[in-house]
């Protein structure tokens, strides 16, 4: 790529951390804090990773209050400084937004819609707009008054991973000098009961790519970065996206396809955007739902792109720390990544933390071998110089981005 897009230091909230340091931490220890037992709507109870409420207590700016909400707004005072430099640098006109969010307003359309269930009118705060996928980005155009793009992604799993491909594109094609770029969703009691009617929620905290596993622990987060073509100014750390590639194979409504054709393709055009090979990754920040068919369709994509190298590359999933976070989860994945190429600068190879699986090490044989950073096992990296963060969607959404120095 001829321009370089470079990345802030994240603003991150989920199960793991109220913020990039405390996720980093989070994720380089393999601690399981967050994960807990919740109970949904229909009385079934289920492992989330979930934010604790004490956190989210008070109300946010946006106008229709929801958890959702909370969530964002919080995480985007983390980078809010980032924010206004680059307005003040580029101008409000020049700013985009684009977001990545599967949720849309349940919080209030449940109770809106119980009402009108039971006296034929919906409440006199409730609106449509509640329920539109764009109130997650009208909300950062409206608090921070910009005047840029301003789009929502709602591609499943892949959502916040594409807003992070536009945010990209946006800026090399001169349309924005800057975009706030991310993703944010929540465990609601929807989410819940859906994955749980598709029978991929696993009874225990998920356990990927084991012999043993059992399928998704879900859970929420927010994460943004503020994304540039130009280096961010003094010592704050940055990263670069080098490269990105998303395919489409449309196999199947939930299931993924089972050679890992379109994860396959998406990694090579990641690796092609960024003009490396594959011998060049250092680290992978895996999908790794923990359900049988995505585990399957990864480790063999995974197997046909890195399987002739010398050294097996390092990864794992970050998933049963912090939940499977739908929407949010490819920009929380990429944070991860980022703090895993900043936090290792410097550092020589005994020094060198990546983040862990924590997980039964029992690996399924009927998968290719996949070199997972277990939590109490020497990750032997040289470097972390680039790192992969894998995305794969319901109806065959892949994303794949590359981040580095």
């Amino acid at each position: 790529m001829s321009a370089s897009v470079y990345l802030s230091k994240p603003g991150v909230l989920c199960a793991a951390g109220s913020n990039a340091d405390e996720l980093w931490n989070s994720v380089t220890d393999g601690k399981q804090d967050g994960i807990r037992k919740v109970t949904a709507l229909n009385g079934k109870t289920f492992f989330a990773g979930r934010i604790a409420d004490d956190v989210l207590c008070k109300p946010s700016s946006a106008r229709y209050d929801m958890r959702i909400m909370r969530i964002e707004e919080l995480c985007l005072r983390q980078i809010e400084a980032d924010i206004e430099r680059v307005k003040t640098l580029y101008g409000a006109e020049k700013i985009g937004v684009c977001v990545g969010s599967c949720d849309n307003g349940t919080e209030f359309s449940l109770a809106g819609h119980r009402t009108y269930f039971e006296s034929g009118s919906f409440p006199s705060d409730y609106s449509l707009e509640i329920q539109g996928a764009d109130y997650v980005a009208a909300f950062i155009r409206e608090k921070y008054l910009l005047s840029g793009p301003c789009l929502t992604f709602s591609t499943a799993c892949s959502s916040s991973a594409g807003a992070i491909v536009k945010a990209a594109e946006l800026l090399k094609s001169g349309i924005c000098d800057a975009v706030i770029a991310g993703g944010v969703d929540i465990a609601s009691d929807t989410v819940l009961m859906g994955f749980d009617s598709l029978e991929a929620v696993s009874s225990e905290i998920t356990n990927p790519f084991s012999k043993n596993r059992h399928g998704i622990t879900l859970g929420e987060a927010a994460a943004f970065f503020v994304m540039t073509r130009d280096m961010p100014e003094g010592n704050a750390p940055f990263a670069r996206l080098l490269g990105w590639g998303e395919s489409a194979d449309a196999y199947h409504m939930t299931s993924p396809e089972p050679g890992g054709d379109g994860a396959f393709r998406a990694m090579k055009s990641a690796l092609a955007s960024a003009g490396l090979n594959a011998a060049d990754v250092d680290y992978i920040n895996l999908h790794g739902t923990g359900t049988k068919f995505n585990d399957s369709m990864e480790a063999k994509a995974v197997d046909a792109l890195f399987g002739g190298r010398e050294t097996p590359v390092l990864c794992s999933t970050t998933k049963p720390l912090t939940g499977h976070t739908l929407g949010a989860a490819g920009a929380l994945e990429a944070a991860v990544c980022f703090l895993s190429i900043v936090n290792n600068i410097g550092k020589a190879a005994g020094e060198i933390k990546l983040p862990v699986q924590v997980w039964d090490g029992v690996q399924d044989e009927e998968l290719p071998f996949l070199n997972i950073v277990s939590k109490g096992k020497n990750c032997a990296a040289g470097k972390v110089r680039v790192c992969m963060s894998n995305s794969f969607a319901f109806g065959g959404a892949n994303s794949s981005l590359i981040l580095g120095l």
